[in-house]
């Protein structure tokens, strides 16, 4: 395991995707420290669309310009990356695992229940994501909680079929199979000897997981069915100012840029975890 963490650190795609998300963590957890009140108006006539690197006539510096109601933009930036990075690690959470649970139950019973929940999976499997995400976020009223929870409980099948066969394979195994002939219970040998075996598979998906997570964040909120302004997420931010491409392109830029690192990063991340940890690949 620690031959593998080196050659992880060692793996440029790995290093560059950490990077870009550690100073994305970064510049969320210290949004207080490196930014001022991201809904704050003052004057809005005097401080509406000022281009980046620009001071008002108030003496406030905007490193990223103001959108049309004369607030930072670099504020609702970092204050917004609160938002899309919280609930897109918290939902992958959410769908780790419930994914592991019905993965690792299906595996190890593989009677009657076993079959219940792969069915149950299969059926979800079925169902258009985005359509029911937006079913479901147009049913109640859209929060930061329910969109954790929506794509949480989209998002786990995949996880579950992979949870599923990792544990099939793993349970005929000797280290199993003696651990069942000293006595042990069932749920203390699937917790105990398989799904830490199993959790490789886990560790890639949620990797790629996450930035899938942020992105449809980020979509549901730019259609008004996630965060509601004034409160700030990369969606929303979006969704302000695709009408002021032309004259103020920077409002809507910015979180389009930081949406799409984001994104790369976690995949990259994934990819290079992916390739380390998978003995199947080369």
């Amino acid at each position: 395991m620690r031959g593998e963490a080196r050659r992880l650190l060692r793996d440029g795609r790995a290093l560059a995707g950490a990077g870009m998300l550690t100073l994305a963590v970064l510049a969320a957890v210290l949004a207080p420290l490196l930014a001022g009140d991201p809904i704050a108006q003052g004057d809005i006539v005097a401080t509406r669309f000022l281009p980046p690197l620009t001071a008002d006539p108030h003496g406030g510096f905007h490193l990223l310009g103001t959108d049309r109601f004369g607030r930072d933009v670099w504020a609702r930036l970092v204050y917004g990356a609160r938002i899309s990075l919280g609930v897109g690690a918290l939902a992958t959470g959410i769908s780790v695992v419930v994914g592991m649970a019905v993965g690792a139950a299906a595996g190890y019973w593989r009677g009657w229940l076993g079959a219940a929940l792969l069915g149950l999976t299969d059926f979800a499997l079925a169902l258009p994501r985005v359509v029911l995400l937006l079913l479901l976020a147009s049913l109640w009223q859209p929060s930061a909680g329910l969109v954790i929870v929506v794509l949480g409980l989209t998002g786990w099948m995949t996880i579950a079929r992979l949870v599923h066969a990792e544990v099939r394979a793993l349970a005929g195994r000797p280290f199993v199979e003696s651990a069942a002939g000293l006595g042990a219970r069932d749920l203390r040998i699937l917790l105990r000897h398989i799904l830490p075996n199993a959790l490789t598979p886990v560790i890639v998906a949620a990797a790629l997981g996450l930035g899938n997570a942020i992105l449809l964040e980020a979509g549901l909120s730019f259609l008004g069915l996630g965060v509601q302004p004034p409160t700030p997420s990369w969606g929303n931010l979006i969704a302000s100012g695709r009408d002021t491409l032309i004259n103020a392109p920077w409002v809507a830029t910015a979180p389009g840029v930081a949406l799409v690192l984001v994104v790369v990063a976690a995949t990259l991340l994934g990819d290079a975890v992916r390739d380390r940890l998978d003995p199947g690949r080369v």
